[in-house]
């Protein structure tokens, strides 16, 4: 039989929801009253989040992004025999058998797919060859390429080069469009079908199609295909467990959940980059990045379905199961009743007919809150990989470059966790996007000077590490506005709306690289202004009861002040019982 205190509890909320229109205060939120039973901060949680929050993203960072690395283009030129013949330098031979071109930053350069048309071998009179004489034509024998930093890559390998140039480009943008495609279809499956079957079928897809382009890249659409696969999984593969992991949790252990992610997420594209710099073959670091994401199906043990997502499809007794399951690893006793459990939420959920993403933008103030959001993973996503991608252009060595701009997502992950539970989320979005944009006007004024490369660096590195602190609270954000029946769905949307827009991120790159590097920077700039005027008009969801209803989210914050910052809830006093002191320690934290 349900104790007291809880039905207490019930009675009490129903009577503030009713004075006040929407209570969003946590501990109004019946279902922690229920998780506390099971354990929302035990060892359950701990194992969940470091295997499929941490662990997963770890491991999906590395085969969603290692074909970054694989697809890098290094510096090439057309191979003109002769040299064997003669005794000059690469240098001094390029001299003579290319033209030279002007280069992205205005600088004149040997050309990268042009070279003269004429027979060297043949050529004996160096000193009085005239070589404004001969014509000009596309490269007759292949390239050459730099091999300071890579033995091989694909496009190195496949000769992706020139007039195959935007072959490298357009797979960037297949992976983009087949993420839009399947953040929509997988991303509404979560809401409808659950969480745990989009997490299978978002394994499989990423592990089969990274494995089966590396052994594709001659039949180029067959590659595309397989990369296509791997891209239609991408996002769901870190929505799932994510969403799952922070509905059985406390509400302060939300942003250690997103921080874990974050996390794992660095850690994977941090170790990349030193894997492939020390292994300098694309295939070996693709198997190597490829596999770990399959191997996270050993601990199907601890896969469950979201209990939270089961009652709001009133699925009580698979619900009650979940709840024993988690209770059975926390070592508590579950005594809830099927039956309990449905009177408890008798008078909690009505049935609402959704109608998938359109739902999302039913009333103005939701209308107001998914537009805005949207914005912003439009924003956080365009930049990133317009960044990441840059990354591996820009002078130098191109992994230090990757791995500084991994590793600076790690503090910005701590930084953006303190300042999103101190001063709140909405104020931490907006000073990020404002601060980027202004790390943008120096990076215009420095760009076409060579000499502040190493300055440029520092400001792209700058900016990544905001982009890391907007994308941890944009994804926070997301997971608490949206309300449990549609927050798969409205985190799908975003991801759409982002990967859309992404499709841009690698033509920025291309113009940056061949015409001015100046003008990535000129489009991103004006982005993180709008966003970070936009982001202001959010909601605040700090301490607030995450919105289980439609109905509920259609009010959320509604009635926040603009100008303010989130307050902490009154702490009451309460007398923990042995059970609790013992569960509750640091080491079993999520």
């Amino acid at each position: 039989m349900l104790d007291e205190k809880l039905n207490g509890d019930m009675e009490k909320t129903a009577h503030t929801n009713e004075e006040d229109e929407y209570d969003e205060s946590e501990e109004n939120d019946p279902f922690q009253k229920i998780m506390e039973r099971a354990g929302n901060h035990g060892r359950f949680q701990l194992i969940y989040n470091l295997t499929f929050v941490l662990g997963l993203a770890a491991a999906g960072s590395m085969v969603y992004m290692n074909v970054i690395l694989a697809l890098d283009i290094p510096d090439h030129w057309c191979t003109v025999p002769g040299r064997e013949l003669t005794n000059y330098t690469m240098d001094e031979w390029r001299h003579l058998t290319l033209p030279m071109q002007t280069d992205n930053r205005g600088t004149s350069k040997h050309s990268r797919c042009e070279m003269y048309n004429a027979n060297f071998t043949e050529i004996n009179d160096w000193l009085h060859w005239n070589k404004s004489e001969s014509n000009v034509t596309v490269c007759q024998h292949g390239w050459s390429y730099d091999r300071t930093w890579y033995e091989d890559t694909i496009t190195t390998k496949e000769d992706w080069v020139c007039a195959k140039d935007l072959y490298v480009t357009n797979t960037f943008v297949v992976g983009r469009v087949t993420e839009v495609v399947g953040s929509f279809v997988l991303g509404q499956m979560g809401d409808a079908y659950g969480r745990r079957i989009v997490y299978y079928i978002s394994i499989a897809f990423c592990a089969l199609g990274r494995s089966f382009s590396i052994i594709t890249t001659n039949y180029y659409w067959v590659f595309l295909f397989c990369t296509g696969l791997t891209g239609l999984a991408a996002n769901s593969l870190f929505q799932a467990p994510q969403i799952v992991g922070m509905e059985i949790s406390r509400e302060q252990d939300r942003s250690i959940i997103a921080i874990y992610q974050s996390i794992g997420w660095s850690i994977g594209t941090s170790l990349m980059p030193l894997l492939f710099w020390w292994l300098r073959d694309w295939v070996v670091f693709m198997w190597l990045t490829t596999v770990p994401t399959a191997i996270i199906l050993i601990f199907f043990k601890y896969v469950i379905e979201s209990p939270r997502w089961l009652i709001s499809k009133h699925r009580y007794r698979d619900a009650i199961t979940q709840f024993k399951k988690i209770a059975k690893i926390n070592g508590r006793q579950f005594d809830l009743t099927e039956k309990e459990l449905v009177q408890l939420y008798a008078n909690k959920q009505a049935d609402e007919v959704t109608y998938g993403m359109a739902s999302l933008f039913s009333g103005w103030h939701l209308t107001r809150n998914t537009s805005i959001m949207g914005f912003s993973w439009c924003v956080v996503a365009v930049s990133y990989f317009t960044l990441v991608l840059f990354s591996t252009r820009m002078g130098g060595n191109p992994f230090l470059n990757f791995l500084l701009q991994s590793v600076v997502e790690i503090p910005a992950y701590v930084v953006a966790r303190y300042l999103g539970d101190t001063y709140g989320r909405r104020f931490t979005n907006s000073s990020s996007f404002l601060l980027s944009f202004l790390a943008c006007i120096p990076l215009i004024i420095l760009a076409p000077d060579v000499k502040y490369e190493r300055i440029m660096v520092g400001l792209a590195t700058f900016i990544k590490f905001l982009n890391a602190l907007t994308f941890f609270m944009v994804n926070l954000q997301s997971m608490e506005i949206y309300p449990t029946c549609m927050r798969q769905t409205g985190i799908a949307l975003g991801t759409i709306l982002a990967n859309a827009v992404g499709i841009f991120a690698p033509y920025l790159v291309y113009l940056g690289t061949t015409v001015d590097i100046r003008a990535p920077y000129y489009i991103l700039g004006t982005l993180f202004l709008i966003g970070g005027i936009g982001a202001t008009f959010l909601p605040e969801t700090l301490h607030k009861k995450l919105p289980d209803t439609m109905e509920e989210a259609r009010h959320f914050g509604k009635h926040d002040k603009f100008f303010s910052l989130p307050k902490a809830p009154p702490k009451v006093a309460k007398a923990p019982t042995a059970e609790e002191v013992h569960l509750n320690q640091t080491k079993f934290a999520p």
